[in-house]
């Protein structure tokens, strides 16, 4: 299980982007971490994947552990060997190598070469239209192709918990359909998934249990069902319900003054 507690966040040690910030991934759910530009999701991904240095970030305060072991502190490359892999928004894809090569990339931290051919070959099987383009140039697949390469590439050191940040982000409503069934089938193989994603309808149908995410802090969290049934999720985030509104925070303002009004 990852455990993120009371977890804050510094940038330039000045800007602070988490502000005490908690939530829990149990072994093999999928749980979805909801929120606008700006909430601070993907700061929350990079402080769990131990990548906060390189955009000058710091942990403040609170703790990220994962089956009981700390990882505030330790090297990014230690955090993929212990099973917590990133898929990065925006793919970030070798794009001069082949899609054979990016693969390989991904089992940099893996040293049994029979564990690289078995994570191959799953791959291969996962992403058909991946083998029919092993020796390909990577930077000219098509969007949902260099998406599953990414994917595929995270999934070449077998984690047990496989972070996803906005992977539908930019593809067509086809292509958001079938990354999201391979999330699902990613999920019924074993692996735990945190999905960070604006497309809440998408990633509240497939996640076990949803959070939702405003200036770095949880402003809401329950089962994924229950979230879609929300009349103030529904309204948000779904846009379901009367007009839209600037925030999460806004919706649930205005539903007090209404009934206070009444």
């Amino acid at each position: 299980m990852l455990e993120v507690s009371n977890l804050e966040v510094v940038y330039n040690d000045v800007v602070a982007v988490l502000r005490g910030l908690s939530l829990r991934v149990p072994d093999g759910q999928i749980v979805a971490l909801l929120g606008s530009n700006g909430a601070g999701k993907t700061t929350t991904l990079r402080a769990i994947s131990g990548i906060l240095p390189v955009h000058d970030g710091e942990i403040t305060k609170g703790s990220i552990t994962w089956n009981g072991e700390r990882l505030n502190g330790r090297d990014p490359s230690e955090i993929v060997r212990m099973g917590i892999t990133q898929v990065l928004e925006g793919r970030r894809i070798f794009a001069e190598m082949t899609v054979d090569e990016n693969l390989m990339i991904g089992a940099h931290t893996v040293k049994n070469r029979s564990a690289i051919g078995d994570a191959h070959d799953r791959v291969m099987d996962m992403f058909p239209v991946l083998a029919k383009r092993q020796k390909h140039t990577a930077g000219y697949l098509s969007g949902g192709e260099q998406q599953m390469l990414a994917i595929g590439r995270a999934l070449m050191s077998t984690p047990k918990l496989l972070i996803l940040d906005e992977p539908s982000l930019g593809l067509a409503p086809l292509l958001v359909q079938q990354i999201r069934d391979i999330i699902v089938d990613i999920n019924k193989q074993g692996t735990a998934v945190l999905l960070i994603e604006q497309n809440a309808t998408m990633a509240l149908s497939v996640a076990d249990h949803g959070y939702i995410m405003e200036t770095g802090k949880i402003v809401m969290d329950n089962d994924a069902e229950k979230l879609r049934k929300d009349e103030d999720v529904q309204e948000f985030y779904l846009g379901l319900r009367g007009e839209s509104r600037k925030s999460f925070r806004e919706v649930k303002h205005y539903k007090r003054r209404k009934r206070w009004l009444s």
